[in-house]
């Protein structure tokens, strides 16, 4: 009984590894961004994947991003799914605190500015 609790345990610890180690996005892929400024309210990030370049899995606060260029990419996230997006450049969009691993599915490069919002929302 304990040896199986015990793979079960193992089996759990397998599949929910990727939700777990899923980090901050600067420190676990600083090929695809880079921090252009940080302080209390604010993190903002330059972003930038290659034709067909993919990155891991990893997280953001809720924040806002303006895309530099037009861009086809796929988000993947932790229970499978998976979303494809099509931005404009100079189109800006919101988006709640989220765990995902996007792709540039695109054939030329992506850039992008990330704005983290660090701060309480004001009630």
């Amino acid at each position: 009984m304990r040896v199986r609790l015990a793979v079960y345990g193992v089996a759990l610890c397998v599949c929910f590894a990727p939700i777990l180690s899923a980090q901050d996005a600067a420190k676990v892929d600083p090929k695809h961004y880079t921090v252009l400024s940080e302080n209390d309210q604010v993190r903002i990030l330059k972003i930038h994947y290659g034709a067909h370049e993919k990155s891991v899995m990893h997280s953001h606060p809720a924040s806002v991003v303006v895309f530099l260029t037009d861009a086809k990419v796929q988000f993947a996230y932790p229970d499978g799914k998976k979303e494809d997006y099509t931005p404009k450049a100079g189109s800006a969009q919101y988006s709640p605190s989220t765990t995902h691993l996007p792709e540039n599915t695109g054939d030329t490069g992506m850039d992008a500015i990330l704005v983290e919002l660090k701060g309480k929302a004001p009630k």
